[in-house]
């Protein structure tokens, strides 16, 4: 990228509605399409982006997070003067913990200060999309704009929580959604903020001097009539990842050819962290159809329109039905599952018979035992 860009994550109060998946890790780190994690999407459009100085702004339950972000190698981030910066919260009291993104973003200023980088791009992490950011920075400069939203406009209502905002003829934004109410508009917020560094950093200590500490709320939606905030209208595959009922739409899309084609490779690939297993082995009799089967995984039983993460072991006479079963689960003999999310670690024992349905799946959490 020709232009000297910071990335930010801000995982700070992130709507987070998949109710056991987010009980033991943070909603960034929620599996997702057999072998990624949900905040694959935006670290990797950021990196095919030219993006190579990134600070993820982590809040609560991050040990998963650092596990799978480590030094930031599986995208290329490993080196040693820019690179990827996890940041903590600055303190252990609860009361600062909970306050907005503006004060820990003021608690991590000397990260910012020290950055020579002139723009910042503020993402979330539950947007599932592949995003040219450097498109998104030449249209903020050919607009003049202060800050720029990326937005995407809804062919149909999204089971997903995303903000939504009014646009006038020439792309300025005239109404941001406070929170997620009823706004008469077809627009998203994919929650995508660009502006230059020192401005981000003015409207920090001007908001906090107020007592406000949101970004979107306080430092943006009040400023819409002083600040030029244009949209930029993204044309390609978005998922809102934050509610039970959109994890699962947004996990089964990806049985569309046309939808996985446009996902990991326009404009470039999704990395994640890399793990070596053997194939998948597929016994004598097994079926399956329109499904992903990841790495590492032993089919013996049947498996259709469905998603099997690393290492899920299907026992002879077993049907897996529209379901999603994640990393080492194991579904017993002649058992039944159908419409279910399955966690990690999760053994259906045999003859057993699972069943949620398409708009309410069932849920399993963690290491449990059916």
């Amino acid at each position: 990228m020709k232009h000297k860009v910071l990335g930010v994550i801000n995982l700070i109060h992130e709507t987070d509605e998949l109710e056991r998946l987010t009980q033991s890790r943070c909603l960034a780190t929620v599996p997702f399409g057999a072998r990624y994690r949900l905040i694959d999407f935006v670290l990797s459009s950021m990196v095919n982006s030219g993006i190579s100085q990134v600070a993820v702004f982590a809040h609560t339950k991050y040990r998963s997070l650092m596990d799978h972000l480590g030094s930031g190698k599986h995208w290329d981030l490993q080196h040693r003067q820019s690179g990827l910066f996890i940041l903590p919260p600055a303190t252990d009291d609860i009361q600062e913990i909970s306050r907005g993104d503006l004060y820990h973003f003021y608690q991590h200023r000397d990260y910012f200060k020290r950055s020579s980088l002139e723009y910042v791009v503020i993402t979330r992490s539950h947007m599932v999309c592949n995003v040219d950011f450097e498109a998104v920075i030449n249209h903020h400069l050919e607009q003049e704009a202060d800050i720029t939203v990326v937005c995407k406009k809804e062919i149909q209502s999204s089971p997903g929580k995303a903000r939504k905002v009014k646009m006038a003829d020439d792309g300025r934004i005239t109404s941001i959604q406070d929170h997620y109410g009823r706004m008469l508009s077809d627009i998203v917020s994919m929650e995508m903020y660009v502006m230059r560094k020192e401005l981000l950093m003015e409207l920090v200590e001007t908001s906090l001097a107020e007592g406000q500490d949101h970004l979107v709320r306080h430092a943006i939606f009040s400023r819409l009539g002083q600040l030029k905030v244009h949209g930029y209208m993204y044309e390609g595959y978005l998922g809102v990842v934050n509610t039970l009922s959109s994890y699962y739409d947004h996990n089964m899309s990806l049985l569309q050819p046309k939808v996985w084609k446009e996902l990991f490779n326009q404009p470039g690939p999704i990395y994640t962290k890399v793990k070596d297993e053997p194939p998948a082995r597929y016994s004598s009799g097994s079926r399956v159809s329109n499904s992903l089967i990841a790495n590492g995984c032993r089919i013996e039983g049947t498996v259709l329109n469905s998603i099997l993460f690393r290492g899920v072991h299907v026992e002879k006479g077993a049907l897996i039905k529209d379901s999603i079963v994640m990393q080492n689960g194991k579904i017993g003999e002649n058992s039944f599952v159908a419409n279910c999310i399955l966690d990690k670690d999760v053994q259906v024992e045999g003859n057993r018979d699972l069943r949620g349905t398409e708009g309410t799946p069932f849920l399993a959490g963690k290491k449990r035992v059916i």
